[in-house]
């Protein structure tokens, strides 16, 4: 059974930033992605990860802010987000789909296929004040 916890969610200022973990349990390769929900918004992707070959896809608005990683060895995948504004306020989740070698998987797939993700964190949350 795969289990995954997130950690690293806070308050902070505009401009500041924080580092999400997302620690995965009886967990091996595929997708990884995190997603986000404001109140009275629907859930967005933020971020998908093909933790095979660490490729990676951002949404439009972070990219070039938020950088998502993993450490296969620790079974962990990070979200480091830099610049944050207050429209980043949000529950912030982390989930996970195994993927067996032989299927094709790109990390565009990770990030829109949010249907196959099988596993899901309880999320954390992050406040960004102005």
């Amino acid at each position: 059974q795969v289990r995954l916890e997130e950690s690293g969610g806070g308050s902070v200022q505009a401009g500041g930033s924080l580092r999400l973990s997302c620690a995965a349990s009886g967990y091996t390769h595929g997708c990884m992605g995190w997603f986000r929900q404001a109140p009275g918004k629907e859930r967005e992707g933020v971020a998908g990860i093909y933790t095979r070959d660490g490729s990676t896809y951002y949404a439009d608005s972070v990219k070039g802010r938020f950088i998502i990683s993993r450490d296969n060895a620790k079974h962990t995948v990070y979200l480091q987000m830099n610049s944050l504004k207050p429209e980043d306020t949000a529950m912030y989740t982390c989930a996970a789909v195994p993927i067996l070698p032989w299927q094709s998987r790109s990390a565009y797939d990770c990030y829109t296929r949010v249907d196959e993700y099988r596993y899901w964190g309880q999320g954390t949350q992050v406040t960004v004040s102005s």
